[in-house]
């Protein structure tokens, strides 16, 4: 069935996304009105997906909604900020079918009911190409609260939340790339690379005790190494005391080789994060507050050769990349 007219298929597929979302004017406008909220700041971020390079084309739509924005919340998470709303921009290829826009703003709608944001306006265009999204959060934190990249000083402890690897070897899985996995474990791997987990809440609790933080969305190693450029320091990284699900411990037993896709493979979207080694404790308790286990995993040090150095078993770990491109 083919896709009905651009203000029609908005009318169906996207206007009931905007429904009592202030400021979205049922997007019968070209912009949205947007209040700060009283005494914060906004964050603003944005992230591009396109089919065949961040989800695989036979991805179920439902997930691909929730994935673009989950992803995107993720950065907000990453500066301690609160979802208030997203922009949302649609490049359709020619074999798109309402069905599939069906199923999509229904993932949309199940997660925006789910992190408290709801669609304020965007653009929809047609592409020969593959299907590209692209969103646009806003949030807000209170001034001098948000969590940035710079301020990780000498000393501090590296911590990770969650578990490291599994979106990763989940596309390997989704791919048929890992036999040796039971189907249990395959599926687990699988549903984490198509449904990332934002940490918003663990993200704010941060805020005052992190002295840097940002989320794995392109490898551990290199994202751990923007946090290192930003202070003008190096970290020491400890490849055993990286977090591994059950799923990636028993996928790393079966080949080995496979902890070296862990660390680099990103799509995480874990928070990685710096606090002095007092806040151990404190860190702690959020931890169990939240729901969200945090472990250390290695520690600030002076400006070395590289940036990242990655020790296993106390001896360097030698890895053939540190991370994703988005540009090659």
């Amino acid at each position: 069935m083919a896709l009905p007219g651009e203000f029609a298929l908005i009318a169906r597929h996207f206007r009931p996304l905007a429904e009592g979302v202030p400021g979205a004017l049922a997007l019968a406008d070209d912009a949205a009105l947007l209040d700060a909220p009283p005494g914060r700041t906004l964050v603003l971020a944005a992230d591009a997906m396109v089919a065949g390079v961040h989800f695989l084309p036979d991805d179920p739509p439902d997930t691909i909604g929730r994935k673009l924005l989950r992803v995107n919340l993720s950065d907000l998470a990453a500066m301690g900020a609160e979802p208030l709303g997203y922009l949302m921009t649609t490049a359709l290829p020619p074999d798109m079918t309402p069905e599939w826009l069906d199923a999509f703003a229904r993932g949309l709608k199940e997660d925006q009911r789910s992190f408290g944001c709801g669609l304020l306006g965007g653009d929809t265009v047609s592409t020969p190409g593959p299907l590209t999204l692209s969103l646009t959060v806003v949030g807000s934190v209170a001034p001098g609260r948000a969590l940035t990249r710079a301020g990780a000083r000498l000393g501090d402890a590296v911590w990770v939340s969650g578990t490291i690897g599994d979106g990763a070897l989940g596309l390997l899985a989704l791919t048929d790339r890992l036999p040796q996995l039971a189907e249990v474990q395959r599926d687990a791997l699988a549903e984490r690379y198509r449904l990332p987990r934002p940490r918003l809440l663990l993200g704010r609790l941060l805020s005052g005790i992190a002295t840097a933080c940002l989320d794995v969305s392109d490898g551990l190693v290199q994202d751990l190494g923007h946090l290192c450029r930003a202070a003008g320091l190096s970290a020491e990284l400890d490849a055993e005391a990286v977090p591994l699900s059950e799923a990636a411990r028993a996928a790393v037993a079966a080949d080995p080789a496979l902890l070296a896709r862990c660390l680099t493979g990103g799509d995480d979207y874990e928070l990685v994060f710096t606090a002095p080694e007092s806040e151990a404790v404190m860190l702690a308790g959020i931890a169990t507050a939240v729901g969200i286990p945090v472990a250390r995993i290695g520690r600030m040090i002076a400006p070395g050769e590289t940036e990242v150095r990655v020790l296993r078993d106390g001896a360097p770990l030698r890895l053939t990349e540190t991370g994703w491109s988005h540009i090659r």
